[in-house]
C-alpha cells in the first residue's frame, strides 16, 4: 500500500448515504406529470391559468430532480427544476427551485405534516410589491393519492397571515 494511501483520511458517513424513511417519501412524486397553474391575480381579476408537463427523477435514491416544461400564467414558455432531499443531521427536507422566468434561486427548508400527506417547504424570495424586499414563502405539496398531488404557494403577508397565490394540481401520466 502506497504511503499516499495510508495517510489518507477515511471516506466520512455522508459520502455512503443510505436512503431513509423520508427519502423513500420522496419516492412517491417519481415520474411524468402533466399540470394545470391557476395563479391568484389582483384583487376583482379572475385567475390566470397555465399548463405543462413535470418529469421527476430519483438521483441516487437520496434526491428528487423535477423538471417542469410549460406556460406561464399570463403567457409564455417556462422551464423550472426543483430538487428535494432530506437531510438526516438537520431533520429537515432541504432542496431548491428556479425558473427561465426569474434570476432567483429559491432553498428550500421543511417539513411534513404528522400524517405524512403534506411537505411544507419554506424559502424567502423577493416581495410581489416589487420594491426589492424579500418576503417568506411557503411551497405546500400535498399528496392526494398516487395519481393526484397539488403544489399550493403562499407568500407572509404584512399582518402575518399566509395569503395563497398560485395553486398546481398535478395529474400522473399513463
Amino acid at each position: 500500500m502506497s504511503q499516499q494511501m495510508k495517510d489518507a483520511e477515511p471516506v466520512p458517513a455522508t459520502m455512503h448515504a443510505k436512503p431513509e424513511k423520508q427519502h423513500r417519501w420522496l419516492e412517491q412524486l417519481l415520474g411524468d406529470w402533466a399540470y394545470e397553474t391557476e395563479a391568484l391575480a389582483e384583487p376583482g381579476q379572475p385567475p390566470t391559468k397555465a399548463t405543462g408537463t413535470e418529469s421527476v427523477r430519483s438521483i441516487g435514491g437520496l434526491w428528487i430532480q423535477a423538471e417542469g416544461r410549460g406556460e406561464m400564467p399570463g403567457g409564455g414558455p417556462a422551464t423550472s427544476v426543483m430538487t428535494i432531499g432530506y437531510d438526516p443531521q438537520k431533520k429537515r427536507f432541504v432542496g431548491s427551485w428556479f425558473g427561465s422566468m426569474m434570476t432567483h434561486f429559491w432553498v428550500y427548508d421543511g417539513g411534513l405534516d404528522a400524517a405524512e400527506r403534506v411537505l411544507t417547504l419554506n424559502s424567502e424570495g423577493p416581495s410581489m410589491s416589487g420594491d426589492g424586499t424579500l418576503s417568506k414563502y411557503q411551497d405546500e405539496i400535498e399528496l392526494k393519492n398516487s395519481d393526484l398531488r397539488t403544489l399550493t404557494a403562499r407568500v407572509l403577508t404584512p399582518d402575518g397571515t399566509w395569503r395563497q397565490f398560485m395553486t398546481v394540481n398535478y395529474r400522473r401520466r399513463k
